[in-house]
């Protein structure tokens, strides 16, 4: 999500039109927003195996958009095997678990070292060799290994109702933080990365995401009230976090946005910035506890 319309900013001068206070289209925002969840709730209840398909090609889209960004500011990461290598990553999870996701990983780590070794011949030198191979491994690791995580969760037990936990975690956060961050967001967080964050925002993010989490995890997963108070504060730090790491990743890129896909919300990428980190936690944390 991106640091302008995420959850626990301060409010914002509302421009003319149908703009939101944090600057966004906001009825687009809620029809593309709202259609998007419809379908992804409509798919893990009726038919699941349809979801790693949709994680696939959302993070293929994604690490087009990171790459090209990332491209466009001179850091030139290796597209093929991030494209090709990306989707090893994720489909390897579906026969060999987690561990496939890994080996595959490591795989495309190697082939992406030798491929921007010999991106300029035999007879030529690499120019920032380090630089571009760091940014490769970064994408790797940033989008398809943590999206293994959330589309291997649904061929766990109770998988479905997991993948939905994570979901309906991230949104309450996402809606308790707007509405606090807007209503009474007053104490920046961190302005120096994300000016619109504030602490009333995160206190807002708090409260929505731990009711959420207890809530879900009691009627959803039918797990004992406690595993949602632990599983709720971790997922809001985490969402938070994860939202910081993208807006420090366009800040660098002086981007307002990964990409344009998506009306009132940016890019795919900028829908999927808390999400990612947070599938992992839910797949330890649940895996853990239940």
């Amino acid at each position: 999500m991106t640091d302008t319309d995420r959850p626990g900013g301060a409010a914002a001068p509302a421009p003319k039109g149908s703009t939101s206070r944090a600057g966004r289209d906001l009825p687009a925002a809620i029809g593309v927003g709202g259609t998007l969840g419809v379908s992804l709730i409509l798919i893990l209840v009726f038919i699941p195996e349809v979801w790693f398909g949709v994680v696939a090609v959302a993070i293929a889209v994604a690490s087009w958009e990171v790459t090209k960004r990332l491209r466009d500011g001179g850091i030139k990461v290796a597209l093929i095997p991030i494209l090709v290598g990306g989707q090893a990553i994720m489909w390897a999870s579906w026969p060999w678990g987690v561990s496939g996701s890994v080996v595959a990983l490591a795989a495309t780590v190697l082939v992406s070292m030798i491929w921007k070794l010999l991106s300029q011949g035999l007879q030529a030198a690499p120019e920032n060799y380090l630089q571009d191979l760091a940014g490769t491994t970064l994408v790797l690791a940033w989008l398809p290994l943590m999206g293994a995580f959330g589309a291997s969760m649904v061929l766990q037990d109770d998988g479905s109702a997991r993948v939905l936990t994570l979901m309906i975690v991230v949104v309450c956060s996402d809606v308790g933080g707007y509405v606090a961050g807007v209503t009474f967001g007053k104490h920046p967080m961190v302005p120096a990365i994300s000016p619109k964050k504030s602490w009333e925002g995160m206190a807002g993010s708090m409260v929505f995401g731990i009711v959420g989490a207890v809530l879900t995890v009691v009627y959803l997963l039918d797990a004992q009230w406690w595993i949602g108070l632990v599983l709720g504060p971790v997922l809001v730090i985490c969402a938070t976090l994860g939202d910081l790491v993208e807006s420090q990743v366009k800040r660098d890129l002086k981007i307002k946005d990964m990409g344009t896909l998506l009306p009132g919300h940016g890019g795919i990428m900028d829908r999927l910035d808390s999400i990612l980190p947070c599938a992992f936690v839910v797949w330890a944390i649940l895996g853990a506890l239940l």
